[in-house]
């Protein structure tokens, strides 16, 4: 592991929620998907699947903030265990009712009710945050280390969930998920050292985040930009299989991430000059201009080589999120600002994933990537059109200055990734 990675992990405590928090953002990469493996296993009906997993990011949109802006005010302990323990009882609901072919109905509720999944990449930032804040290098890699970590749930994620659904029974992708899910939540929140002080007084008194004209730009930018994602997941498996090979779809989906992860490795060694939202454009753009040649592709190596290119793009994107999050939202609510990102993601994926599925249905899945594509052109427009908003400002209670948001020479900014996507 490269120095600033090493040097990073000095801090008591920093391996372990680390790592606790990839096991709990695991069923980000393997939920939605499973869903849809499982559900077009069982029913043939990518639309239903497609439906599906779009209920549940969009329940997870909603419910997401409002659980993070709770930790915000009474802590992670306190908040993340409820809430994982209604979602994992939605979860084995919605097995057992797909399992049992019960009527369609009672598998968008249950889906709907699972959105309580907390988002547990926020929460794992948070700390990083808590522990090196004002260290705008150590920020800086801790936020692109977090992409690493995410990018590694999105290759070994959907290879599971997939390969185990195909091989195995259609349930057991989405089961295994709810374990990580179990396992991941319960392990970050018994470690209480390093849990941010929760600001009742702060968050009560400042509202929602999402009033911050820039974070709005970013979650009306990440709804385009889930779409993406989303999309991408749901053509992808329906193109194996019409190739003959559906479960290649968890290896193809995997070098996908493999780029994003690749990116996010380098883009964490390096120390960038100037203002963040500069940097947030062109990884947009880059994000719109990669869904091109999925268009033209005939074969699953050619698709595999497609997303890979595609992948570079997304973390280090993601990173530069984060650093925008941080300058534009109190400290207090900082949970809740990163979460909504993740909410507009969610929303995006929903979209993305139910208007595939409906795409696939209708004209087959080659058609299907004009989903992604279309999505890729919103999210450019909409990052233009926002750039003003996101210009360096002064943010009450960030505890930094427009100044002191810009890196020295050879400092580089504070960046934090976002979720996910995922994650």
């Amino acid at each position: 592991m490269p120095s600033p990675y090493r040097a990073l992990f000095s801090r008591p405590g920093t391996t372990s929620f680390s790592a606790a928090g990839l096991l709990g953002r695991l069923p980000v990469s393997m939920l939605g998907i499973g869903i849809v493996t499982m559900v077009s296993q069982l029913t043939g009906r990518y639309g239903l699947a497609g439906g599906l997993s779009a209920t549940l990011a969009l329940s997870a949109a909603v419910l997401g903030p409002q659980i993070s802006r709770l930790v915000d005010r009474r802590g992670q302990r306190r908040v993340l265990r409820p809430a994982t323990l209604v979602s994992l009882a939605a979860i084995a609901g919605l097995l057992l009712s797909a399992q049992q072919r019960w009527p369609d109905w009672l598998l968008f509720v249950f889906a709907a009710c699972a959105g309580c999944v907390p988002s547990v990449g926020s929460m794992v930032r948070a700390r990083w945050a808590e522990i090196y804040r004002g260290s705008s290098r150590e920020l800086h890699t801790a936020y692109a280390w977090e992409s690493i970590v995410d990018e590694m749930c999105f290759i070994v994620g959907p290879i599971l969930s997939i390969g185990l659904s195909t091989a195995w029974f259609p349930e057991a992708g989405p089961m295994l998920a709810g374990v990580f899910l179990a396992a991941g939540v319960f392990w970050l929140t018994a470690q209480r050292r390093t849990e941010p002080v929760p600001h009742p007084r702060e968050q009560h008194s400042t509202g929602s985040a999402l009033r911050s004209p820039g974070l709005q730009v970013l979650v009306v930018t990440f709804v385009a930009t889930g779409a993406i994602f989303g999309a991408i997941d749901v053509v992808t498996v329906a193109f194996a299989e019409e190739e003959g090979h559906k479960a290649a779809a968890s290896v193809v989906l995997a070098v996908y991430a493999l780029g994003s992860c690749v990116a996010g490795a380098v883009f964490g060694l390096l120390h960038l000059k100037g203002h963040p939202a500069r940097r947030w454009v062109v990884g947009v753009c880059a994000m719109a201009v990669s869904m091109v040649p999925l268009q033209l592709m005939g074969s699953l190596p050619l698709l595999a080589v497609a997303l890979f290119v595609a992948g570079l793009s997304i973390a280090p994107t993601m990173v530069t999120t984060m650093a925008l999050v941080e300058e534009h939202v109190p400290r207090a609510q900082l949970t809740e600002g990163m979460t909504w990102t993740s909410t507009g993601l969610a929303v995006g994926v929903a979209l993305g994933s139910s208007a595939a599925g409906w795409v696939v249905d209708a004209a087959g899945a080659a058609r299907g990537y004009l989903v992604p594509g279309t999505a890729g052109v919103l999210a450019a427009l909409v990052a233009f059109a926002g750039y003003r908003r996101l210009r360096p400002r002064p943010v009450p209670g960030a505890g930094r200055t427009v100044a002191e948001s810009l890196p020295a020479p050879g400092v580089a900014s504070g960046e934090r990734q976002g979720e996910e996507s995922i994650t």
